[in-house]
Order: structure tokens, then C-alpha cells, then sequence
């Protein structure tokens, strides 16, 4: 009996825009629920006692709860612009090539410019 081929693994695969967003758009879903848990938790704290919430308002001050806060925003941003771009895609707009590889490169320099201002400016 012979063998099935292996189909193309990571070591020699060279990844595409397209597969990259992809993933990250997953990731940046993921990472929105936990995101959400955060947000539950802050509002379980205000309904709670003044102690509660003054905890929780320091632990999300602490470099730990910044860098989850970073993190959530950018991932709302990317899932935003990511999502609109998949809308056009709903509509069969944008399905060429290079339109494809620009709108890839627009949603990750728009998510990054709007998590730098709304983090510089908050």
C-alpha cells in the first residue's frame, strides 16, 4: 500500500495576506468574548460595594489589566474594519487580487492608527 501525501506543512507553506487576516480575525473574536468578561466584571463591581469596584478599577490599572484593555481595543478596531471589508466581500466587491492584498493592508494600518489615537487621546 502506498503512502497518502503530505499536504504542504507551516515549514513550507509561505503564509498570505489573506490567511494571516484570517487568523487574526479569529484571534481578535476570541479575544473579544474574553474582552467581554472584563466588561461583565466591571459591571458586577459597580453593582456591588465601593471596595469592589475601587479593586477592580486597580487591578485594570495595573500593567496587566492596561495591556488587556490595549489589546481589547485593537482587536475591536481590527474585527470592525476586518468585518467591513468582509460586507463588500457579502456584495461580491473586492474579490481581486491586488484589492484584496490593499483592503488586508488598509484594515491592519487602520486598526493600528485608531488603537494609538483612541489610547493616546483617552
Amino acid at each position: 500500500m502506498k503512502p497518502r501525501p503530505l499536504s504542504p506543512h507551516l515549514q513550507i507553506y509561505r503564509p498570505q495576506i489573506t490567511s494571516v487576516l484570517s487568523i487574526l480575525h479569529r484571534i481578535t473574536g476570541i479575544g473579544l468574548v474574553i474582552s467581554l468578561l472584563f466588561f461583565i466584571a466591571w459591571i458586577i463591581s459597580l453593582a456591588m460595594d465601593e471596595a469592589s469596584y475601587l479593586c477592580f478599577k486597580q487591578f485594570m490599572g495595573s500593567w496587566i489589566g492596561q495591556t488587556v484593555l490595549f489589546f481589547s481595543l485593537f482587536g475591536f478596531y481590527y474585527h470592525l474594519a476586518n468585518g467591513i471589508r468582509h460586507l463588500a466581500w457579502d456584495i461580491g466587491q473586492g474579490y481581486e487580487l491586488h484589492i484584496v492584498r490593499i483592503t488586508g493592508w488598509l484594515v491592519i494600518l487602520t486598526s493600528i492608527i485608531a488603537t494609538l489615537l483612541t489610547w493616546r487621546l483617552a
